[in-house]
C-alpha cells in the first residue's frame, strides 16, 4: 500500500491544490500589503517568474506561442474590472461632473497615442502602422492594475478627484482607444493592398462601433436595472442577494456588443453606469460590486502569475538599449505630460493633477491589444520585439507605481483632510451583517 507514496502527485491534484493557495493569496494579501510599499500585482509576477525559473517545471506560458489564449484570457479579465469600475463611481454622468474624464479621454489619450507613436516610428525605427499600435496598447490606462488608485466600493465615500479621475479614466479609456488599434490595422493591410481605408474606419471603427457600443450598454444597463430593482417585488433580482447578477450583466453586455461589432469593453462600462444608475443608493450594488471585484483579483493574479512565467522565459530578450530608454520615457515623459496638458487649466490643486498624471498605470489592457493587434495583422516580424516593449513597460509600471502608490495617496489623503487609516479598524466594505433586506 506505501509503495503508493512513492508515485509522483497526479498534477490535477496538483493544479487544485495551487489554486486553493492562490485563492487564499488573494483574499489576505490586500491587508498584509495594506501599510507597505508593495502590491498585489508585483507579489503576482515575483510568483509567476519564480514558477517559470524552477527547472523541469516547464511552466512557459509565452504570448507569442499562445496568442489567441492571452487575448481571450485578457478579455475576459479586462470586462471584468470594467463592470467594477463602473458599479464603483457614485458621481451621476454628466458634463460638468465628469470633466476631468472628458479632458483626459478627448486630449490626454490621443495625444500620448500620437507621441508613442512618433516615438516608436521614429526613435524604435518601427512601421508606421507598428508604431501607432503601439500607441494604442501603452497610451490608456488599466483598469485591472489600477485598482489602488481608484475609487472604494459603492457609497463608502472614497471618491475625491484623483481617484475618480483615474477610475473613470480607465473606465472610458480602454474602449476610447479601440479605434487606434483599428487604424494600425487598417494601415498595415492598406500597405499590401493598397486599397482605400479612411471612410470605412471612420464610418465603421469609430462611429458605428462606439456610438452603438454605448447605446447597447445603456440600454442593457437599464434593463438588468429595471429587473433587478423595480419589477414587482417578489420577483425581483435584488430579492436574491446574488452578486452574480452583476457577472450577468457583464457577459450578455459584451456578448450582444460584440455580436452586432461594436465596442464591448465601452458597453461594460456604459452598462455598469447605466446599472448603478437605476437605484443609486441600494445597497446591492456593494453585493455585486464585491463579487466582481473578488473574480477581478483571482483572474488578474492568474493572468499575473503566467506574465511572470513568460518573463522567466526570455519574454524581454529581444530588447535593445533604445527599447528600455523608450519605455522609461513612456513613462516617465509621455504619460505624465499629455495628462497635465490634457488638464490644463482643469480647477484641481497641482499636487492633484501631478497624481493623476503620475498614476497612468500600464498593464492588462495593452496585453489585450497588443494580442487582438497582431493576431489582425499579417505581418508578424515585429510580435516578439513589441511584446518585450510593451512587457518591459508593464513590468516598470507594476514597480514604480506599485511601490509608490501606498506613500503617494496616503499623503493624498492627509493633504485633504482625510485619515489614511481610519478604516483599518471596520469591517471591510460590503460586510454585513444577517438579515439585511436594504431598501
Amino acid at each position: 500500500m506505501f509503495e503508493n507514496l512513492a508515485e509522483p502527485p497526479d498534477p490535477y491534484i496538483l493544479l487544485l491544490m495551487g489554486l486553493g493557495l492562490l485563492i487564499a493569496l488573494v483574499a489576505w494579501l490586500p491587508l498584509a500589503l495594506r501599510r507597505l510599499p508593495l502590491s498585489l500585482p508585483i507579489i503576482c509576477i515575483a510568483l509567476g517568474v519564480g514558477l517559470g525559473a524552477i527547472p523541469g517545471l516547464r511552466f512557459d506560458p509565452s504570448p507569442l506561442e499562445h496568442p489567441e489564449i492571452t487575448e481571450r484570457f485578457a478579455e475576459f479579465v479586462v470586462i471584468i474590472a470594467l463592470m467594477g469600475a463602473g458599479l464603483k463611481i457614485d458621481r451621476v454622468l454628466g458634463l460638468q461632473s465628469w470633466r476631468v474624464t472628458w479632458r483626459l479621454i478627448f486630449l490626454t489619450l490621443p495625444l500620448g497615442i500620437a507621441l508613442i507613436a512618433l516615438l516608436a516610428g521614429t526613435w524604435l525605427a518601427l512601421p508606421w502602422a507598428m508604431a501607432l499600435l503601439l500607441g494604442a496598447v501603452l497610451a490608456p490606462t488599466d483598469p485591472v492594475l489600477a485598482s489602488d488608485v481608484q475609487v472604494g466600493p459603492p457609497k463608502t465615500g472614497e471618491e475625491d478627484e484623483v481617484r475618480f479621475a483615474l477610475t473613470s479614466e480607465a473606465g472610458v479609456n480602454d474602449g476610447a482607444a479601440f479605434p487606434f488599434v483599428h487604424l494600425a490595422i487598417a494601415l498595415a493591410a492598406a500597405s499590401v493592398t493598397h486599397e482605400p481605408w479612411a471612410l470605412e474606419w471612420l464610418t465603421y471603427n469609430v462611429v458605428w462601433e462606439i456610438g452603438v457600443g454605448i447605446l447597447g450598454g445603456y440600454l442593457v444597463g437599464r434593463l438588468f436595472g429595471w429587473i433587478t430593482f423595480h419589477i414587482p417585488a417578489e420577483s425581483r433580482l435584488a430579492k436574491t442577494g446574488d452578486g452574480l447578477i452583476a457577472l450577468s450583466a457583464t457577459f450578455v453586455s459584451y456578448g450582444l456588443t460584440e455580436v452586432i461589432h461594436a465596442y464591448g469593453f465601452l458597453s461594460v462600462f456604459v452598462t455598469a453606469l447605466a446599472f448603478r444608475q437605476s437605484h443609486r443608493d441600494h445597497d446591492f450594488h456593494t453585493s455585486m460590486h464585491d463579487l466582481i471585484e473578488q473574480i477581478e483579483r483571482i483572474s488578474m493574479m492568474v493572468l499575473l502569475l503566467f506574465f511572470g512565467g513568460a518573463l522567466a522565459n526570455g519574454l524581454l530578450s529581444p530588447l535593445v538599449p533604445m527599447d528600455i530608454a523608450a519605455a522609461l520615457v513612456i513613462l516617465l515623459v509621455i504619460r505624465p505630460v499629455s495628462a497635465l496638458v490634457g488638464m490644463a487649466g482643469f480647477k484641481a490643486s497641482c499636487h492633484e493633477r501631478l497624481t493623476i498624471a503620475f498614476f497612468g498605470i500600464r498593464g492588462i489592457g495593452s496585453f489585450y491589444y497588443l494580442a487582438y493587434g497582431l493576431n489582425h495583422i499579417d505581418d508578424l516580424q515585429h510580435a516578439a520585439r513589441l511584446w518585450a516593449i510593451v512587457g518591459l513597460v508593464v513590468v516598470l509600471s507594476i514597480i514604480m507605481h506599485g511601490l509608490s502608490v501606498t506613500p503617494i495617496m496616503r499623503t493624498l489623503d492627509r493633504a485633504q483632510g482625510r485619515d489614511p487609516d481610519a478604516g483599518d479598524a471596520v469591517p471591510p466594505p460590503g460586510f454585513q451583517g444577517p438579515g439585511r433586506d436594504a431598501h
